[in-house]
């Protein structure tokens, strides 16, 4: 097994796994009582929290990696410059690929990639953004928001129920207590089992907003020519995937729902792509009618691609509110009174 595996494989719900994880289980512990004793300083006060110069809307997870935090926060910005405002997407920038997934997702925000969410929020703002979108913050807990957002994916909730690292949990449930409105998104398991997560949550959570998102396969495009091509290219046709994401088998998963014969070519997340593995992908593109990749994996692969072999087609996922989409609306929309242009 790579070691790019070796975390899914050891956080799922194989025998072997849960007996090898038993050994990290001292180490989630200490991990667990770390994270309740920081957020507890955070809300009584203990340590403060820095307000930034425009208003501040935080998307983040409870979870490691795959819940569509990333997708969501490019809703929320392109939804922002539909109503004439700039926003300004506030990254880490891990692994490198993030801000340019990002640009290509919201061409109209301005991106920001800086560790220091106060110092890229000045950014932000001299570039002339005037809300904020703070991607992968729920944890960020040094910076205020003035609306947080908790995005928990349905698949994530089969594996183990450990904090890091015998399991891929941050925090536990009661961290949601933190937020404004609850986003559950699904890529590969049915409707109904979201729905039954969103239910648990509006029990335990009385009174926040539960809102239910399906990440589906919106729309193909070739990575060099750009030119959109229809989801139904793909039934009964063999496709190459290759995803180099946190969770590449709900995208094999995903093809498959159009009818597509799926060979998946999974990589670690934020997976940098050397010449070998061009070059392999293009060897196996040969028993296949399509190659397609993320848009995380386009913006490595993009411009690296020989010539002479059929371009890779990426496949956007769409937000395709399935719960409550009108009420985080309205959230995001309470927020911009407060903050005249």
């Amino acid at each position: 097994m790579s070691g790019a595996r070796v975390a899914p494989w050891l956080w799922g719900t194989n025998s072997v796994a849960r007996v090898v994880r038993l050994a990290l289980v001292p180490f989630a512990l200490v991990y667990g009582a770390m994270m309740r004793l920081r957020a507890g300083l955070y809300r009584r006060a203990v340590l403060k929290a820095t307000r930034l110069p425009l208003p501040a809307v935080a998307v983040g997870n409870l979870s490691v990696g795959g819940t569509g935090k990333t997708p969501l926060a490019a809703w929320i910005a392109r939804r922002y410059a539909g109503r004439g405002r700039v926003p300004g997407i506030l990254l880490r920038g891990y692994g490198g690929d993030e801000p340019l997934v990002h640009r290509r997702l919201a061409p109209d925000a301005v991106v920001v990639a800086d560790p220091n969410r106060v110092a890229g929020a000045e950014r932000a703002r001299a570039a002339g953004a005037d809300i904020l979108v703070l991607d992968d913050a729920f944890q960020l807990l040094s910076v205020a928001r003035d609306l947080n957002i908790a995005v928990v994916s349905a698949e994530s909730i089969a594996g183990s129920p450990w904090p890091l690292p015998a399991g891929p949990w941050r925090e536990r449930w009661d961290a949601l207590a933190r937020a404004d409105v609850i986003v559950v998104t699904r890529k590969r398991v049915p409707a109904a089992v979201a729905d039954r997560l969103a239910d648990r949550l509006a029990q335990r959570r009385a009174g926040s907003p539960i809102c239910v998102a399906h990440l589906a396969v919106g729309a193909l495009e070739g990575m060099e020519s750009g030119t959109r091509r229809e989801l139904r290219l793909l039934a009964g046709r063999r496709v190459l995937a290759a995803a180099g994401i946190a969770d590449p088998e709900s995208f094999a998963a995903q093809l498959a729902a159009v009818g597509a014969v799926v060979q998946l070519q999974a990589y670690q997340d934020h997976h940098p792509y050397g010449a070998a593995d061009v070059a392999r992908l293009v060897r196996a593109s040969a028993g296949a009618d399509y190659v397609v990749v993320t848009e995380k994996d386009a913006v490595k692969l993009r411009g690296r691609w020989p010539r002479d072999t059929p371009e890779p087609l990426v496949a956007g996922l769409a937000v395709r509110w399935e719960r409550n989409g009108g009420v985080l609306e309205q959230a995001l929309d309470a927020v911009l009174p407060r903050f005249p242009r």
